[in-house]
């Protein structure tokens, strides 16, 4: 049995299968120069846990992780958010 959808939780929250460890693993391994700054990142996720696009930590627009996408200082929201 599927668990149930979970809109606006980030992987912290759900962590199905283990999913927000690797997402974790590969933020780490993104290169200093390539991060977001730790307040730009908690703002990033801040809106995308108010977005009724999140669903189960992973973006409905664009497929993403929303953690990870947060992480990287070049990403944007695919609705322009941030």
């Amino acid at each position: 049995m599927n668990p149930p959808l979970c809109r606006r939780c980030l992987l912290a929250q759900t962590d199905p299968a283990g999913l927000y460890q690797a997402v974790l693993r590969r933020i780490e391994q993104l290169p200093p120069d390539e991060r977001a700054t730790d307040a730009e990142y908690r703002a990033r996720l801040a809106v995308c846990a108010e977005c009724a696009e999140l669903q189960n930590g992973i973006c409905a627009q664009c497929g993403c992780f929303a953690e990870l996408r947060a992480a990287k200082s070049a990403a944007y929201c695919p609705l322009r958010n941030w």
